[in-house]
């Protein structure tokens, strides 16, 4: 038996795991916390999307070289 995409969708919300995750196309578990986070950004306009992504990858940036250094 197979359940339906609504029963699927609340398994997921329940897991706070996304879609591809529960039915094992992704490997990369995001919570509902970066997923929200993600809808934020999304309805950002273009230049603020922007400005957003552009913080994140130095935040990232950073966070890599800190690591490098580390060793």
């Amino acid at each position: 038996m197979k359940p339906s995409i609504e029963v699927v969708i609340r398994m997921a919300d329940t897991l706070e795991v996304s879609l591809d995750y529960l039915v094992g196309k992704s490997d990369l578990e995001l919570d509902s916390s970066i997923l929200n986070r993600i809808r934020e950004i999304q309805k950002l306009n273009d230049h603020e999307q922007q400005d957003a992504f552009k913080l994140l990858d130095m935040f990232l940036r950073d966070a890599k070289a800190r690591k490098a250094y580390a060793h």
